[in-house]
């Protein structure tokens, strides 16, 4: 009887299946290099330490003054954006105001002969004046990310930054990401940040692609 219960608690063991490891992924993070947005993205990096390969920059790494905008864009895909799975836009009440933000969105979701598109994700940070709401006024978003949340099946999600089972979370976002690349194409738009910005952070953008009323946060 002993080894009959031995051999029973083997088989038990061996029956158990272990949830498969999440690969490493390059993930470039995009995001507002202000005050009230910067620690959620040291936040962010260090919660997926050892998980991810972070490719972020700062706003002082891309001089636009001496180039054509055509040349910055190509710059952020050919020496920031290379090699990079994901693109993770870290949004707060005016990431949308950045031109570097959607062009590096633009720019991460062209597949060239140097790199291959990326996945999208956006999170609204808790320093975001809409952070906890299930729809969002799309124009309060970055447009390239905006025009690739509409739809039955968009190519991007956007999240709330989670209040719980954070790291597990992030991790399966940008893996859901990944996965998505396979599928549509994302919409790369025509328009790049022409009249983009108005004086207050919330009123959102007004030239520029056209979308619905509002887009849903997973």
């Amino acid at each position: 009887m002993a080894n009959a219960r031995t051999n029973t608690g083997k088989n038990r063991k061996s029956r158990t299946k272990t949830k498969p490891e999440i690969p490493k992924r390059q993930v470039f993070i995009s995001y507002h290099d202000c005050d009230a947005d910067r620690g959620y993205k040291e936040r962010f990096t260090e919660l997926l330490k050892g998980s991810i390969i972070d490719k972020s920059v700062h706003d002082d790494d891309i001089d636009d003054d001496p180039f054509k905008t055509e040349t910055v864009r190509q710059r952020i895909r050919d020496e920031f954006v290379r090699g990079a799975t994901v693109t993770v836009v870290l949004i707060g009440n005016c990431t949308w105001q950045r031109k570097h933000v959607d062009w590096e969105i633009g720019s991460s979701l062209r597949h060239t002969k140097k790199n291959t598109r990326t996945g999208l994700v956006g999170i609204l940070l808790p320093s975001n004046s809409k952070h906890g709401r299930k729809t969002i006024n799309p124009r309060l978003l970055p447009p390239k990310l905006a025009i690739n949340l509409v739809g039955d099946d968009p190519y991007a999600k956007l999240y709330n930054w989670p209040k719980r089972d954070v790291t597990r979370r992030f991790r399966r976002w940008i893996e859901e990401a990944f996965e998505r690349r396979s599928g549509e194409n994302p919409n790369i738009g025509n328009d790049q940040f022409k009249k983009n910005r108005t004086t207050q952070c919330s009123q959102g953008w007004k030239s520029g692609p056209k979308v619905p009323k509002s887009v849903n946060v997973s």
